[in-house]
């Protein structure tokens, strides 16, 4: 039992040491291959510690080589650009001042859902008030605000405004959203209508999205369209 406990210890001061050496980016910021290597090494790391049959060196060994394969790709990824997108990939616009990116979204295998979670932990809840959102490469996203919504207090600007209601996705990639529907008090016919009435043959299933407010704030936009804006929409339930 004193062995296992001693081996523990040992492993635990190298796995840290290691980290340590790998730099703090592992912590909130990894890049696809430090995200593998991480794993790998917690995996290396419980051999030694259970299994007494295996000398501690021969975990050890595995634990040194990976750091250093670490090195060698972070030191190559800075020389080449070409060899660094290969490694870890590249920023992706998903919205530009056009609407949101339904091809990147794809390509990413992202759902309109994912999307709107990403934005709101951006302090954005409506995709309108986006003016570039940019998935890193290490996964999270980065959004840019149009000008209007930028961060402004009501008393600097000595003005009032209207409250701001929270939009409710009402169709997501062509299918509408029924228990949202409930929410918002409206009928998938008046849906319908008011995508057939703002696009020339435009029809639900051809949504990538559709929000309304209680304010009667519309933002709607089609697969292969652009983001459009109504406002003091009425429909009915």
């Amino acid at each position: 039992m004193l062995t296992i406990v001693i081996r523990s210890i040992i492993v635990y001061v190298i796995v840290l040491m290691l980290f340590r050496l790998m730099g703090k980016r592992q912590l909130g910021q990894m890049q696809p291959f430090e995200l593998v290597l991480t794993l790998i090494i917690a995996d290396l790391a419980t051999i030694p510690m259970a299994e007494v049959s295996v000398p501690v060196l021969h975990g050890i060994v595995p634990l040194f080589t990976l750091v250093l394969i670490h090195f060698l790709l972070t030191t190559l990824s800075k020389m080449s650009n070409k060899f660094g997108a290969f490694i870890s990939g590249k920023p992706v616009i998903i919205i530009n001042p056009n609407g949101v990116d339904y091809k990147a979204l794809k390509t990413l295998n992202l759902s309109i859902d994912d999307l709107f979670e990403a934005i709101r932990g951006q302090g954005c809840f409506s995709i309108d008030e986006v003016y570039y959102a940019i998935m890193e490469t290490n996964g999270k996203i980065s959004v840019l605000t149009k000008a209007a919504n930028s961060p402004v207090t009501n008393e600097t600007l000595k003005k009032q405004v209207e409250e701001t209601e929270l939009p409710v996705n009402l169709v997501s990639e062509g299918k509408i959203l029924k228990d949202n529907l409930k929410l918002a008090k409206v009928s998938e016919e008046s849906i319908s209508k008011f995508v057939q009435e703002k696009i020339k043959g435009g029809k639900v299933k051809k949504v990538l999205v559709f929000t309304l407010d209680r304010n009667g704030k519309v933002v709607l936009q089609m697969m292969n369209g652009q983001c459009m804006t109504f406002e003091n929409v009425e429909m009915s339930a």
